[in-house]
């Protein structure tokens, strides 16, 4: 199997740490697949290529990239930036990339579609998701139930269909929830490596993030754990097993 670069943006190390686990888990991976790089915490090697890995898997955040530049923290900054740097080659070649969460505003803001909280943000949660029909055509998602729960959390969402992207999965409360550039470069709004326990972690280091009233995490966390949210993670398994 060819190595898998793993980006994370999470500044808190406790959440990205438990972020890796989570994709080497339900990705099916070993740490000696990847190259992890933190970006909060060390920037991109020079000359890096993602063309050099068997595939990019970028991870969530507390991040948005359609915030003003002047109200970002230069680790902010610095991080979407980073990203979006490698996004030329990525699409450019068609090259395997699932962005998750963070990673659709990414994919959009690279392709100059709008990215913004005006519609669609959702709270932290599962969400009840739907295939198109051209999602039920797709390599990762084929023979996935036609609808499933998953795990989401988002202020900001892609407000339309980005140019040269495939609609493959929605929900009533956002319509992308997962979309596909090419025929390679995938991102999904839901987070595809999370479950129970792991959205409780982020639960709880995130309460007071503004994405939910902190006196309410404790409903969340069981509501989370009461969830029968079992198929996003076939997705990011299918990805690793596809371009692996």
């Amino acid at each position: 199997m060819g190595q898998f670069l793993i980006l994370q943006l999470r500044p808190e190390s406790d959440a990205s740490d438990d972020e890796f686990r989570a994709i080497l888990d339900k990705g099916g991976l070993r740490e000696a697949q990847c190259h992890r790089i933190r970006l909060d915490c060390e920037e991109l090697p020079v000359g890096l290529d993602p063309r050099d890995y068997a595939g990019v898997i970028v991870g969530g955040g507390p991040g948005c990239v359609s915030d003003p530049a002047e109200t970002k923290s230069p680790v902010e900054a610095r991080i979407e930036a980073a990203v979006l740097s490698l996004m030329p080659a990525i699409t450019g070649d068609d090259h395997p990339f699932m962005g998750c969460c963070y990673g659709i505003g990414i994919l959009g803001a690279h392709l100059e579609a709008e990215v913004s909280k005006a519609r669609y943000g959702e709270p932290v949660g599962p969400t009840d998701c739907a295939l198109t029909e051209d999602g039920m055509r797709d390599p990762l998602l084929e023979g996935l139930p036609r609808e499933f729960q998953a795990f989401v959390g988002h202020k900001e969402a892609l407000q339309d269909l980005p140019p040269g992207c495939t609609h493959l999965i929605r929900s009533a409360p956002c319509p992308f929830q997962m979309v596909r550039h090419g025929r390679n470069v995938y991102a999904t709004q839901f987070h595809p490596e999370a479950d129970g326990r792991g959205f409780e972690t982020r639960i709880r280091i995130y309460r007071n993030h503004g994405y939910f009233p902190p006196e309410t995490a404790d409903e969340l966390i069981e509501m989370c754990h009461a969830a029968d949210v079992t198929q996003p993670e076939r997705i990011l398994r299918r990805f690793v097993a596809r371009y692996g």
